[in-house]
């Protein structure tokens, strides 16, 4: 990664951002607060400022990398619900690092949990599933619905990123519109 001497401005979204640029490398391991503020071209001590630890940065990077997940989401979402996980799946296949970070150090979910006020993907997961499920069927149908369309989902994208499973994008598109027990 190129270096360059930090000038002024959001020194926090600074690191958090080159952490990001340095886990995007191929084949990096989640970036230490030395690499980053040389990355950054600060101290290490003004990283400190910061984040306390290591755990602290990835933490903070993997809230990012929710948060552009569940923009990626959003949007899909004026499509419908199928191109809502298609993004989810888009989005670990182009950024597999970050993915995996997201899930390694994200607070624990209940996707079951109609009043989690966390700022994530649930949030649109829920609302699509209430759409797609709970007017016809009732918001306890909703719940399962969205729980299994996640299962579903993640795990076909965890499959894809250890490479268990090999599929074209015309698969995965007929991922989505395949209908059965599990639908």
């Amino acid at each position: 990664m190129e270096k360059r001497a930090y000038h002024h401005g959001d020194l926090r979204a600074a690191l958090i951002e080159a952490g990001l640029k340095l886990l995007a490398e191929p084949g990096a391991d989640a970036p230490g607060l030395r690499e980053v503020a040389r990355a950054v071209g600060v101290s290490p001590t003004a990283v400190y400022r910061h984040f306390p630890d290591k755990g602290a940065l990835l933490g903070a990077m993997a809230r990012e990398g929710l948060d552009r997940l569940g923009s990626a989401q959003a949007e899909a979402g004026k499509r419908g619900f199928n191109a809502v996980g298609r993004a989810y799946i888009t989005f670990a296949l182009q950024n597999p690092a970050l993915f995996r970070l997201i899930f390694a150090n994200s607070p624990n979910h209940n996707p079951l949990d109609w009043n989690s006020d966390d700022p994530d993907t649930m949030p649109l997961l829920r609302m699509q599933a209430v759409r797609e499920v709970a007017e016809r069927d009732g918001e306890g149908a909703a719940r399962l619905f969205a729980l299994r369309a996640w299962a579903l989902v993640h795990g076909l994208a965890v499959l894809l990123l250890d490479r268990q499973v090999t599929v074209d994008d015309a698969t995965i598109d007929a991922f989505f519109e395949a209908r059965g027990p599990l639908m």
